[in-house]
Parts: structure tokens; sequence; C-alpha cells
């Protein structure tokens, strides 16, 4: 039996989940190639909260539901390797009469405990939480340690040779703040980042809800580590600093698969990056849900099937205009219809509906498409 079944088969003697629940998870399980637990969630079928007590109560472990970042003690931030924090879903947690407070994400687990034991050299008491709680607590703990290096530095604005830069971004802070900018913008739901040079700082600004907010600060020196770091990631050339630059980059962020699509710009104070984030795990919504009103809903629901036409939707960036496009495309997809879309980017995979993403370097644009659409018995 696999680990995932075996976690699967305590869920059901737990009441957590029903047998045929069980079923149609392993199923994507298998065909995703991703944990149990990220497919229940992802189809609300649970949350973290129900998994990880129905595994402490079979290991007879506390769970607790919150950590507070600032209450984690700095050295034992230090001494503890995010990779290892990450990897395991372990974070320490406190200490108090010489033993130390850790938190786990899989209870049925100890061996990561046994190998934090011999890394602190004392004993713990351990207890469960919420894989995205501890999740959240080593991103805001580290973020924390990370952010307070990188505001410090010298006034040094001198461009470093290429080599520098390389050598800058293996540096773990860097790539850590990175990371955690995109965890950070995932988890308050940002549609947009903006990293903007000034001339003594790099600010970073989420599009939330349709609006621009600040959100973090590092020291002007940092800039070209950062911007080559994300550069690397999304393919980039790290020595074109005078030329506008695309491209994408595809991360995993506190369990989720993101899209993000990265478009770089020079300035008088250096390269300014934006870059869109796609979460393309994320549930799509149906037409009820996006808040029309009942006469609204009627009109849309007309519109949408009808034979021919052309609707606009429009609005600024984050108003929700995929997700409109895409509730209307649910809406009408069945079987005895031909759909064809052309997108950039492709945000979300509908299941029966043929989705062209635009290529315009290879002269493949929304015009050819649509033109191409013709022939293909729309």
């Amino acid at each position: 039996m696999s680990s995932e079944r075996f976690i699967g088969e305590i869920l059901v003697r737990r009441g957590v989940i029903t047998p045929e629940a069980l079923d149609r998870a392993m199923s994507s399980v298998d065909e995703r190639g991703v944990d149990l637990a990220t497919v229940l969630v992802a189809t609300n079928a649970i949350d973290h909260g129900d998994i990880v007590k129905a595994l402490a109560d079979e290991a007879e472990m506390t769970v607790i539901a919150a950590i507070k970042p600032e209450d984690v003690p700095a050295h034992l931030v230090e001494a503890v390797p995010i990779t290892f924090a990450r990897t395991h879903g372990i974070l320490p947690i406190g200490e108090a009469n010489g033993r130390v407070r850790v938190a786990i994400s899989n209870p049925l687990d100890l061996s990561p405990v046994d190998d934090l034991r011999v890394l602190l050299g004392c004993d713990l008491d351990v207890v469960a939480a919420p894989v995205d709680t501890i999740e959240d607590a080593i991103n805001r703990v580290y973020e924390r340690k990370d952010e307070a290096a990188l505001e410090e530095g010298d006034d040094d604005d001198e461009e470093e040779e290429l080599q520098d830069l390389i050598d800058m971004t293996d540096e773990a802070p860097v790539i850590r703040w990175v990371n955690n900018l995109f965890y950070a913008a995932i988890r308050e739901r940002a549609s947009d980042i903006h990293v903007e040079p000034t001339d003594r700082e790099v600010i970073v600004r989420f599009r939330i809800d349709g609006e621009l907010v600040p959100k973090k600060t590092a020291h002007r020196g940092f800039l070209p580590s950062i911007v080559s770091r994300i550069k690397i990631e999304a393919g980039l050339n790290i020595a074109e600093k005078r030329l506008p630059q695309d491209g994408r980059i595809t991360k995993k962020v506190a369990g989720k698969l993101v899209d993000v699509r990265v478009s770089t710009i020079p300035t008088a104070k250096g390269e300014r990056i934006v870059m869109r984030l796609l979460d393309k795990e994320q549930v799509l919504h149906d037409l009820p849900e996006l808040g029309f009103d009942p006469g609204q809903l009627g009109v849309m629901n007309h519109l949408i099937s009808r034979p021919n036409g052309i609707i606009l939707v429009t609005g600024p960036t984050g108003s929700g205009k995929s997700t409109t496009l895409y509730a209307c495309l649910a809406k009408i997809n069945s079987p005895d219809k031909n759909i064809l879309t052309v997108e950039d980017p492709v945000e979300y995979e509908l299941k029966g509906i043929g989705q062209m993403q635009v290529q315009p370097k290879i002269g493949l644009t929304f015009a050819s498409g649509l033109r191409s659409f013709l022939r293909q018995d729309p």
C-alpha cells in the first residue's frame, strides 16, 4: 500500500472522507503525480486542518491551530536550514527548560524530528500543525531574517561584473528573498508583482483587488542580484540591460502551481520588472458566484447562448475579466459543441475546449489564430 493510500485509509477510518471520495482523489494523485492532501484540499473536500487532526489523533499527538512567527527565537531560525524546514514540513517554534518545541505537518513521519534533535542537540517536544500553517510560518520567519539582511548594505551603486551577479544570485539570502516574494504574493492573492528601483532602494508593490499596494523594500545595492535572479528563473539574458525582455517562470509556491509572466524594461533608475501571477490550480467559478444580480445573470446567460455575436469584457488589471470569460466558457461547454479559444496566456486549462496560446515570434497572433479556427468546424 502506498503512503498516500495509507493516509487516505486513516482519513476514511476517522470519518473525514468517504471511501468514494478517497478513490476519486487517488485517481487524481496517480494522474497528476501530486500528494493526496493537495487533491483533497483543491477540490474543497476537506482542509489541511481536518487532515492533520485525523493523523495526529492516530499518532496520539497534540494539534495546534496557529503559529506566531514573532515568537520563534531567531537563533533557532539560524540553526535550521530553510530547505530542511520546507522539505520536511517542520519548524522549531519555541523553547523552555532546555527543550525545544517543534511543529510538524505529518505526525506519522517522525524521522525529521530525529534529524532535528541531532541538529539542535537537545530534547524536543513535538506537536502537529496544518501544513499550510507551517509553510506560512516558515516563510514569514525566514523572510524576516532575509529582509533584515537585504535592508542593510553599503551605498556603492557601481555596476557589478556579470560573473559577480551570477555568484550573488547563488547566495541563499537573495534566492530566499525572491522566493518569499512569490510566496507573499500568492498568500495575499496578488495578481501582479512590481519591482521598481529608486535612487536609494528597491520598492516592491503588489496589485491586490485592482489596487497597487507597497509591500517590501530592499537596499538599492541588491537590485542587480534581485533582477538577475528573476531573469535566470525566467530564462532571460541577464547581460542584456538595454532592451525590454519577456519570459515565463513556473513555480510551486505554498503547494500551488503558479505560472509567472515576467516583463522587464530599462529605466533611468535601473531595470524595472513586472510579474503577472497565474494560479494554475485555482478553482474556477461559475457565473452565479461572480456577483451578478438575477437580472444581469439572465442577460449574460442569454448572450453567451447565442450562436453568433461578440461580447466585450473590459476592465483594469485584476478586475476579473479572465475569471468572467472562463466562467462563460464553462457554462456553454458541452460535448455537442466545438469550442476553440486563442489566449495569451492560457491561464486555466478547460476540459473539452481547444485552447491556443499565441506566439507572435513565429507569426501566431490572435488574428492568424482566429483565421485558422474557421477551418476547424467551430
